[in-house]
């Protein structure tokens, strides 16, 4: 029971795999950013966007956080751009880290899904994670 999600600082797509093959479940975008704000202090010369997308990696951990804690996946694949995984690792919950398989810091949200499923398998087989 593998969860994998797919992420960047303005969108998410999480995927359950099936066999070999994944299958979509959701679409996640950010919402309520104004009233939320990103996790911890906010540096000053931080950007408006860099702040929504900071504030969209809490949302996604705390989302993780729920479905981990809920039982809804064993196994996890996280896959994200440099800039989204950097703010996601610290913000994931023991829970949620103690399940991950693989952690890819790949851009593979416009992905077709047989490239997103080969990045997956070939970076299993070779245990790759960066």
């Amino acid at each position: 029971d593998t969860l994998i999600l797919i992420a960047t600082g303005e969108e998410a797509k999480l995927y359950r795999q099936h066999g070999a093959h994944l299958k979509q479940e959701e679409h996640w975008t950010p919402h309520n950013l104004a009233d939320e704000g990103p996790s911890g202090k906010s540096p000053s010369e931080q950007s408006d966007r860099e702040s929504m997308e900071a504030t969209f990696s809490k949302q996604l951990a705390e989302r993780l956080y729920n479905y981990a804690h809920k039982g809804k996946f064993e196994n996890f694949v996280l896959i994200a751009d440099p800039e989204t995984l950097g703010e996601m690792r610290p913000l994931l919950h023991k829970e949620v880290s103690d399940k991950i398989l693989l952690e890819m810091n790949k851009t593979l949200i416009n992905a077709p899904l047989p490239d997103i499923e080969e990045s997956i398998a070939a970076a299993r087989k070779y245990k790759i994670t960066d």
